[in-house]
C-alpha cells in the first residue's frame, strides 16, 4: 500500500463534511422523486422496439436493475428490468410481455452497464438475451472504498444525500399489473445510479483503487455463467440432522418431487413443502399417510392427494437397496475443514493462522473486507498445499491458478511468501 492510498484510505467517506454541532438538529435527508414521473411498463414489441431506439441514441453508460419474484415463483427469472442513461430517460420493461431483450442487449452493446450486486441480476439478464460486456458495481465499488454499509439505499444516502423509498423489495413482482407504488420504487432503483457510480470512481481513484476496481469488474462481465450445483438437495436446511444413509435418501426423494411439482406449477419450492417438513420425515420415516400427518409441515391442512405424493417418496427412498443411498458427504474438493488442521497437518494450521492475521491486517489498512482482498478459500488452498519452492513467482503462479487478479497478487503475494516461509523455518 503507497503513502497516497494510506493517506487517501484515512479521508475516504467523508461525504457530509462532518457532525454538526450538538445544539443544531441535522436536516432531514429529502426522498428521491423521480425526475420525469413514472415511465410507462413497456410490454409490447412496437414499445420495445421505440426503447431500444432511444437507449442506442443515448450517451454515456446504462443503469440497468432487474426485479425478480424470490421466495414466490419457481426460479430466479426477471419480472421487471429497469434502465436508465443520458438522453433517454428511464424504461420499465415487462419481460412477460417482452421475453426476449436481445435486441436491446444488441443496441447497448460495448457500453458501460451500471449494476447494484452485478452477480444478482447478471443470471436472470442473461436468460432474456442481455449481457454487458462491460460494467461497473457500485456495490462491489462500495466495499472496495470501505463502506461499512453498501445497500442501495444506504450508498445513495450516504453518496449523494438522498433517501429511497423502502419496502417493496421482497414483494411479488410476477404479481399483473404491477401496482404503482412498486413501479415507482422500481424506477427510483436506477434514478440516481449513474451518479452514484461517478462519484464511487471519483471516491476510488482518491483512494489509489479505481485500477483494483476496474479488474473486479471485468472478471464479473468475463465470468462464464455457474455451472449447476451437484447434489443440490444436500443444501436442505437442518441437513446436518440428518446422519443415517437412509434418511438421507428420503431427504433427496422428497427434494426432488418437491423440485418438480415446483417447477410444473411455476411456485416457489418453500411453498410447496418446507425444508422443516422434509427433514422431519427424513428423521421419521413414517411408514403411511396417517403417521406423516402427525409430522410438522404436514399439518391437516395438506390434501389427501398431496399426503400421498408425500408419502410416495418417502416409500421409493426406503425401498432403495444399499447400493443405491446416497453416500453420507460429497466428495471432498480441495482442503478439509480448517478446524480440522491441527489434528491432520499441525505446521498447515500454523501456515493458515500466520496467514490469516497479516491478510487482516492488510484488509483493515485498505478499509476493505477481507473477503474482497483475496478469498478465504484461496488463502486456504495455498497454505494447505503450499508450492514446493517457496519463491515470489512460485507463490503469484499459485494464487492465479486460484482466481486471483492481478491486484490482489501485487498485496497478498508478499504477505503469503513471507506467512509461508517463516512457519516452514
Amino acid at each position: 500500500m503507497t503513502d497516497a492510498q494510506e493517506t487517501a484510505a484515512d479521508t475516504s467517506l467523508r461525504t457530509t463534511g462532518g457532525a454538526p454541532p450538538d445544539d443544531v438538529a441535522p436536516a432531514p435527508i429529502p426522498l428521491l422523486e423521480p425526475r420525469e414521473g413514472i415511465p410507462p411498463v413497456v410490454a409490447s414489441d412496437d414499445a420495445l422496439a421505440q426503447v431500444v431506439a432511444a437507449f442506442a441514441a443515448g450517451t454515456g453508460p446504462v443503469a440497468v436493475d432487474a426485479e425478480r419474484a424470490s421466495g414466490y415463483r419457481y426460479g430466479q427469472r426477471a419480472y421487471l428490468v429497469q434502465l436508465r442513461r443520458d438522453g433517454a430517460g428511464s424504461a420499465l420493461i415487462d419481460p412477460v410481455g417482452c421475453p426476449d431483450l436481445t435486441s436491446l442487449g444488441e443496441a447497448l452493446n460495448g457500453s458501460e452497464w451500471i449494476l447494484h450486486a452485478a452477480t444478482q441480476d447478471l443470471p436472470c439478464l442473461r436468460e432474456i438475451g442481455m449481457a454487458p460486456t462491460e460494467l461497473f458495481d457500485t456495490e462491489l465499488a462500495g466495499r472496495l472504498a470501505g463502506f461499512p454499509r453498501v445497500g442501495l439505499g444506504a450508498m445513495v444516502e450516504n453518496v449523494l444525500g438522498y433517501a429511497l423509498e423502502k419496502g417493496h423489495s421482497a414483494v411479488d413482482w410476477s404479481t399483473r399489473p404491477l401496482p404503482d407504488p412498486w413501479l415507482r420504487y422500481a424506477a427510483l432503483d436506477v434514478e440516481l445510479l449513474i451518479d452514484l457510480r461517478n462519484a464511487l470512481e471519483e471516491e476510488l481513484d482518491r483512494q489509489g483503487k479505481l485500477e483494483w476496481a476496474q479488474e473486479e469488474f471485468d472478471a464479473i462481465a468475463s465470468a462464464p455463467p455457474a455451472p449447476p450445483r451437484k447434489d443440490p438437495w444436500r443444501r436442505t436446511s437442518g441437513m446436518h440432522k440428518v446422519r443415517r444413509r437412509r434418511q438421507m435418501a428420503v431427504v433427496r426423494e422428497l427434494w426432488n418431487t418437491r423440485d418438480q411439482v415446483a417447477q410444473r406449477r411455476d411456485i416457489s419450492p418453500g411453498k410447496v413443502l418446507g425444508d422443516g417438513a422434509i427433514i422431519e420425515a427424513a428423521l421419521s420415516l413414517p411408514p403411511n399417510t396417517q403417521a406423516l400427518t402427525t409430522l410438522p409441515g404436514f399439518g391437516h391442512r395438506m390434501g389427501r392427494r398431496q399426503l400421498e405424493q408425500w408419502q410416495a417418496a418417502i416409500d421409493r427412498a426406503k425401498a432403495l437397496p444399499e447400493s443405491e443411498l446416497p453416500q453420507p458427504g460429497q466428495p471432498l474438493l480441495g482442503p478439509p475443514p480448517p478446524r480440522s488442521w491441527a489434528d491432520k497437518d499441525p505446521a498447515a494450521a500454523a501456515r493458515l493462522s500466520t496467514a490469516r492475521a497479516a491478510v487482516s491486517e492488510l484488509a483493515e489498512r485498505l478499509h476493505m473486507p477481507q473477503e474482497n482482498l483475496i478469498t478465504p478459500d484461496t488463502v486456504r488452498r495455498v497454505c494447505w498445499e503450499p508450492p514446493k519452492n517457496l519463491t515470489p513467482d512460485a507463490v503469484e503462479d499459485a494464487l492465479t491458478t486460484y482466481g486471483a487478479r492481478r491486484w490482489q497478487i501485487e498485496q497478498v503475494a508478499p504477505l503469503l511468501l513471507r506467512a509461508l516461509t517463516t512457519a516452514a523455518a
